[in-house]
């Protein structure tokens, strides 16, 4: 265990010498093989220029993070009962990168008379989402070992933990990777907000799990960061590719999964403020329009735009958010100290 952070963080800057080393070549290739984003042409005349752009960038960080964790862990995989624990966040990654992927190319090549920037059909990602979030749920209710703290809840500042029965924990796990996944998607707008804001995220919850001696969650986790900020090098502004919900949705799922696998998921509103507020602000905005029948609450959501329409620039608006999502995270690793 007193190794275990070292090797962490060494796999974490492999991860990014890595990533930066294969992010040009990629970019080329998703370039001549025209992976464009499609922009919505409601957005700013700003966003409107980044038509084109390479997307489906998620690729870069996924798969050298499968690698990466399974190359790390194979003894374990092999020969320890702790393979599943080890499996289970990197099916979430995969599934849902596959999920991101099938709607990014949808998007861009097989939009076929849907609007702009379109991809898979709202329910059609929801059921898939639900689907996935369930086979991890049952694998964590139902598995014997191997996930210590998932079944608890851990209340913050009170210092006890609750247990809970399995239909509920299910319920709880399927609304948290299915939330997380949406959040962090609704996150994804900008150059840089998203991969910046869920490293932090990633950081936060790697303390976590190395103070309750999880040094597979903690592998993880800095590898993803890593990972991310390999990727942030070729989306900080002005973006060379984005990560599409190949990227979005895998990232927010994975680190919904990883809250679960801490009991620390009470903690995600606030280690994950700015994405929460993301998705509440896209909530607020659809339940407002259709109650007063054509009025808005913000000027537009996600709640970037709404700052982006008030006049904010957008770095400004990445460098605030990362600011307020770097400062939750270090609350949020203070509230499971207490």
């Amino acid at each position: 265990m007193d190794n275990g952070l070292p090797i962490a963080l060494t796999f974490g800057v492999l991860a990014f010498l890595l990533g930066v080393i294969w992010g040009g070549p990629f970019v080329e290739v998703l370039r001549r093989l025209k992976v464009g984003k499609q922009i919505r042409v409601e957005l700013a005349e700003g966003h409107q220029k980044k038509a084109g752009t390479p997307t489906m960038g998620g690729i870069m960080i996924v798969v050298p993070v499968i690698v990466l964790v399974i190359a790390l862990n194979l003894v374990s995989l092999v020969r320890e009962v702790t393979g599943p624990s080890i499996l289970l966040p990197l099916f979430v990654l995969f599934g849902f990168a596959v999920l991101g992927a099938v709607d990014d190319w949808e998007g861009i090549i097989r939009s076929r008379g849907r609007p702009i920037g379109e991809g898979l059909s709202g329910r059609a990602k929801f059921a898939g989402q639900v689907v996935l979030a369930t086979i991890a749920a049952l694998i964590i209710a139902l598995y014997d070992g191997g996930f210590q703290f998932a079944n608890e809840m851990f209340v913050p500042l009170l210092g006890f933990s609750i247990p809970l029965a399995p239909p509920l924990f299910i319920v709880i796990t399927v609304f948290i990777i299915v939330g997380t996944s949406n959040a962090l998607n609704f996150t994804d707008g900008m150059d840089g907000l998203a991969g910046i804001i869920t490293a932090s995220a990633f950081a936060a919850y790697g303390i976590i799990a190395f103070l309750q001696g999880q040094i597979f969650l903690v592998q993880l986790c800095f590898i993803l960061v890593g990972a991310c900020f390999a990727f942030l090098w070729y989306n900080a502004h002005p973006a060379q590719m984005f990560m599409g919900d190949t990227g979005s949705l895998a990232l927010g799922a994975t680190l919904g999964t990883v809250a679960v696998m801490t009991g620390q998921w009470l903690l995600l509103p606030v280690i994950a403020i700015v994405p929460v507020a993301e998705i509440i602000s896209v909530i607020l905005q659809v339940t407002y329009f259709r109650t007063t029948k054509g009025q808005r609450l913000f000027r537009m959501a996600p709640l970037h735009h709404h700052f982006e329409l008030l006049g904010w620039s957008e770095t400004q608006i990445v460098q605030r958010f990362w600011l307020v999502g770097l400062l939750s995270a270090m609350v949020g690793v203070a509230l499971a100290l207490v």
